[in-house]
């Protein structure tokens, strides 16, 4: 039966979710996730909701999902060391640091990869299971045939959201909120300013990257039937009252194995909608349709104290027991229980007496024990063994029948034997005493012209399909490295085209793969690149940098959303570039906001989107017929090298998108000291920053 796996944002919330008949509850404890918004759990309430799920037979998941700093990484392995000794079923992660520090901490603590890793095809969820977990959750953006496609060969349990907010951007990919506002959301820290209005060239006028709400309610049985082990609401921002909603009207319609009833899916409209729901990326129907903003309506007063009322008054009596009882002359009277899972408690009470008038029955027996009304718990059998002429008092039976459960719940409670670790950050790598060399990436082929590779940049990459299509651009001058940038979005069906690009690329001679998702390091690796981490990796600490070298890395470009004091403190036991200067990628889109607007393609055009405050971003082609917007301003950095050339990098990376041939040779002459040009507006990025 499909897991059934429910938000927690307080304790309140987790009592809602299981009540409701949620499998398993997600939650943070302390800060390191990516709802620090949310009422995350002290380390007794923590205990508190793990105590109270397992006791209930739910499970509980601890969300460490977040990118982390070298300094946060030893509280954060004290906190997974605890929660482990707590009895947390699983933790989900995002930063590779975090997978390797775990190793060492909390080494029998479930590991699943979280929805921010961008895991989407199937080579990702036998990296994830390589590294050790055995979970995957799956980017919101596949469609049921890609989920399919992955549950049938995946190695590892499959999870899937099925209700909730929408991201526009792939999870883990996004940067519009740390870059515009200082607010990361790969840090748990997201502002929504995708929620907020924008339009075409100069007019913000609608709402062009606000999603509805997802919604496979009517796929329910069809995802089992995938193999789907796991479906997930989101959620942990919101009421309680809307978690019990939500989760009761999934687990009916899971465990009756039928799809919500016209009646329930109005309720789930009334508890939580943007316009309505979609399920456009599960059915493959993108468009205009998906989008939605959340329009101010009255609070479903009714439904909402039906709800408060399942967690509020008494238990849902979720736990199947057998009884059994043995009354025999000159003996204690003798209750036992058992739960699913095989454990079994014993107490004994009285002697019986001989008796006067009415011998105790069997039947009489079983209707007292079968009375669980108020405990987590519910009779299914009694076996009862008495003997006649005995008699012994209900009351006494009663209190049998309340110790053995309370006995049975203490039993419940009891975590897991697990080991404890110690994290040790190991050996430190003293940082590079010379000054980093100058790599360049391009959008376009026309951007490498003869009089920038004359310059002498160390590496040149280009996007695999312009390569593809541009052959020639493969030759460069000695001293003059050339890679191939692989899209950071490559679904199982799209994946065979690009391994015939990459050996038409080696075949042309080309030796270096820049690889910004983990779901492409196998294709790379099995064609022999020299495998170069790109930005979408969310290099964030030391830990993530030794996790990659141990995976085959030659080298790796450090998050953007670190500040210059972080990047210097990370021990670079690899070869590390820094992107400083460029239109900084803000989303990755799987729904084209450009079609959207016209109808019909248009990716060769000018396309800005416009915010509030006139800002342009302009949005381009990604692989695979996807959109990327990028950053108003360009990251210019020229006239800081004396700051970047401490940091103890290998190289540095101009970033050229939007600029045209020339102006790709004036930026690189200015950062090679040759030329005193500067853009007319620019930014400093977050390396001047703090990143909340």
């Amino acid at each position: 039966m499909l897991e059934l796996l429910a938000p927690a944002g307080s304790m309140e919330a987790v009592a809602a979710a299981v009540q409701n008949g949620a499998d398993a509850v997600y939650l943070g404890y302390g800060d390191f996730n990516a709802r620090r918004n949310a009422k995350n759990f002290s380390e007794e309430e923590f205990a508190a909701a793990v105590s109270y799920c397992h006791v209930r037979g739910a499970r509980v998941y601890l969300t460490l999902n977040t990118l982390l700093t070298d300094r946060e990484l030893p509280r954060a392995a004290e906190f997974a060391a605890r929660a482990s000794a707590i009895g947390a079923d699983a933790v989900l992660v995002q930063d590779m640091g975090v997978v390797r520090m775990l190793r060492q901490a909390a080494p029998d603590l479930p590991v699943h990869a979280s929805t921010q890793m961008t895991i989407h095809n199937l080579d990702g969820v036998r990296m994830a299971a390589d590294l050790g977990m055995s979970r995957v959750v799956l980017s919101r953006e596949l469609s049921r045939a890609q989920i399919a496609y992955i549950c049938e060969r995946a190695p590892i349990e499959i999870e899937v959201f099925a209700h909730g907010a929408l991201c526009m951007c792939y999870s883990g990919q996004c940067f519009l909120s740390s870059v515009i506002g200082g607010r990361s959301g790969n840090r748990g820290l997201c502002a929504q300013p995708c929620r907020l209005r924008y339009g075409w060239m100069d007019k913000a006028d609608a709402y062009p990257l606000s999603l509805k709400d997802l919604s496979l309610a009517g796929h329910l049985r069809e995802l089992r039937k995938m193999g789907v082990a796991c479906v997930k609401l989101e959620g942990r921002m919101k009421r309680p009252e809307y978690v019990a909603v939500v989760t009761g009207i999934y687990s009916r319609a899971i465990k009756e194995d039928r799809e919500p009833t016209a009646e329930e899916l109005e309720q789930l409209r009334a508890a939580f909608s943007r316009q309505g729901f979609t399920q456009g990326y599960y059915l493959g129907e993108k468009g205009p349709d998906m989008f939605g903003v959340r329009e101010e309506e009255k609070e479903p007063r009714e439904l909402f104290a039906a709800a408060r009322n399942t967690y509020q008054s008494g238990e849902a009596q979720r736990v199947p027991v057998t009884f059994y009882a043995m009354i025999r002359p000159g003996e204690p009277a003798r209750v036992g229980v058992e739960d699913p899972q095989g454990r079994v408690v014993t107490v004994e009470g009285q002697v019986p007496e001989a008796a006067r008038t009415r011998p105790l029955t069997a039947e009489a027996v079983e209707t007292q024990l079968s009375r669980t009304g108020g405990t987590p718990y519910r009779c299914v059998k009694v076996r009862a063994l008495v003997e006649e002429g005995l008699s012994l008092p209900l009351a006494a039976l009663n209190a049998l029948r309340r110790e053995s459960l309370d006995k049975l719940t203490r039993l419940r409670e009891q975590p897991p034997r697990r080991r404890q670790g110690e994290y040790r950050p190991g050996a430190r790598y003293e940082n590079r005493r010379e000054p980093p060399v100058l790599t360049l990436s391009v959008r376009t082929a026309e951007q490498v012209t003869r009089e920038l590779l004359d310059l002498g940049p160390a590496m040149v990459y280009l996007p695999l399909e312009e390569l593809a299509a541009h052959p020639e651009k493969a030759q460069a001058p000695a001293g003059t490295g050339i890679g191939v940038i692989l899209p950071r979005i490559v679904w199982d069906s799209e994946l065979e085209q690009v391994e015939a690009q990459l050996a038409r690329a080696r075949e042309l001679g080309v030796t270096d793969a820049l690889i910004g998702n983990l779901g492409l390091l196998p294709a790379a690796r099995r064609l022999g690149f020299t495998l170069r981490g790109d930005f979408g990796l969310e290099v964030y600490n030391s830990q993530a940098v030794k996790e990659y070298k141990r995976l085959g890395l030659a080298s790796l470009t450090l998050s953007f959303e670190l500040k210059f004091p972080q990047i210097r403190d990370i021990s670079k036991s690899l070869d590390t570039e820094l992107i400083t200067y460029g239109r900084l990628p803000l989303m990755v889109m799987e729904n084209c906001i450009i079609k959207n607007r016209t109808g019909q393609c248009g990716c060769q055009n000018t396309n800005i989107l416009t915010d509030r405050k006139g800002a342009r971003f302009p949005v381009v082609k990604a692989p695979g017929c996807r959109n990327e917007l990028l950053n108003s301003q360009k990251l210019f950095l020229a006239d800081k090298a004396a700051d970047y050339r401490r940091l103890g990098l290998w190289a540095q990376r101009l970033l050229f998108t939007t600029e045209n041939p020339r102006e790709c040779v004036q930026v690189a002459q200015r950062y090679l000291a040759q030329s005193g040009w500067s853009p007319n507006e620019y930014t400093r990025g977050l390396y001047y920053r703090d990143v909340e």
